[in-house]
């Protein structure tokens, strides 16, 4: 299984919890509020209703989604702006420190490159914008690859980038799915 199924697939999932318009907490019904927990929680459960992954996606600690035999992803959210289209404080922090032992993207990265399993290696970064963005992802998702390859020498494949358009989140208007897998060899 290729990762840009499983990123189809979780861009297919983030639309149909969008569109259940089931909000998070008390926040305005939308995947952007969700954090990761829940959200990976509620796309393990849409991805094992499709009989290609035959009911093997779990959610764990370490990683945050299991595909038995196939894949270990690790998420992080990135979205500029809150529920109330406020700029998010620090929303960008979660990308890019660039330390092992953190709960970054790139923390994740480290995770991901020492994690002893059989499964293929994933980080997954759903992000949240305007659909005309305010501020765009793209110099962030740059970052990010830029510190990976240069200060950790962790070797990322090419990305895979995924766009879903007319959420019904009043901020959270697009979704990206950007994905990359942690090589180890």
């Amino acid at each position: 299984m290729q990762l840009g199924v499983i990123v189809c697939d979780i861009a297919d999932a983030i639309v149909r919890i969008y569109a259940s318009r089931v909000p998070f907490r008390s926040f305005q019904p939308g995947v952007g509020p969700y954090g990761e927990p829940p959200l990976v929680k509620l796309i393990a459960s849409y991805l094992n209703g499709l009989p290609r992954y035959e009911n093997k996606a779990r959610t764990k600690r370490t990683p945050d989604l299991l595909i038995l035999t196939k894949w270990a992803s690790e998420f992080k959210i990135t979205c500029p702006y809150g529920d109330n289209d406020r700029e998010a404080e620090n929303w960008s922090v979660n990308l890019l420190h660039p330390y092992p032992r953190n709960v970054s993207a790139i923390g994740d990265c480290y995770k991901l490159a020492s994690l002893d399993c059989p499964e293929r290696r994933a980080v997954v970064v759903p992000g949240y914008e305007h659909t005309l963005p305010k501020i765009a992802l793209n110099p962030l998702i740059e970052s990010f690859e830029a510190i990976v390859s240069k200060v950790t020498h962790i070797k990322l494949s090419a990305r895979i980038e995924l766009r879903r358009e007319d959420l019904v989140h009043p901020m959270h208007q697009a979704a990206t799915i950007f994905a990359w897998e942690v090589l180890t060899t």
